[in-house]
């Protein structure tokens, strides 16, 4: 992969983490960028980004002491997507992760194709957010 796009996922990757860009603009910088979705793992703290050829990029995320819960929350996931959307003052991706991992969610696949988040635990349990018009 092109040296290019190694760092624009890694700049959206530490963006969304230090909150200097919101979802929407990571997005659009990602689309520019030729991606055509990601995965988030929580329990190896890695996102990897995929280009329509098979192409893609790990990223390490920052380290967190916590771990996935067991069970998962469809419900506590839903309303932490909606709190992430409404971008109040309390609001930040590293709250919102460390949150979704208390609700057991292990990761998430977003696909700008599918325009969807789809959330899941570690029993294989999901939930679908498709993205806002």
């Amino acid at each position: 992969m092109e040296a290019e796009r190694i760092a624009v996922a890694e700049n959206c990757l530490h963006a969304a983490h230090d909150g200097s860009l919101s979802f929407p603009e990571i997005i659009g910088q990602l689309l520019a960028a030729g991606f055509e979705g990601y995965t988030v793992d929580y329990r190896r703290n890695t996102q990897a980004y995929y280009l329509p050829d098979g192409d893609s990029v790990a990223v390490d995320m920052h380290s967190s002491a916590s771990k996935v819960a067991a069970t998962f929350d469809a419900s506590e996931v839903e309303r932490l997507v909606r709190w992430a959307q409404a971008n109040p003052a309390d609001y930040s991706y590293v709250a919102f992760c460390e949150k979704a991992k208390a609700a057991g969610c292990a990761g998430y696949i977003v696909s700008f194709l599918g325009r969807r988040v789809l959330y899941f635990g570690r029993t294989a349990e999901t939930h679908i957010e498709h993205f806002p018009n």
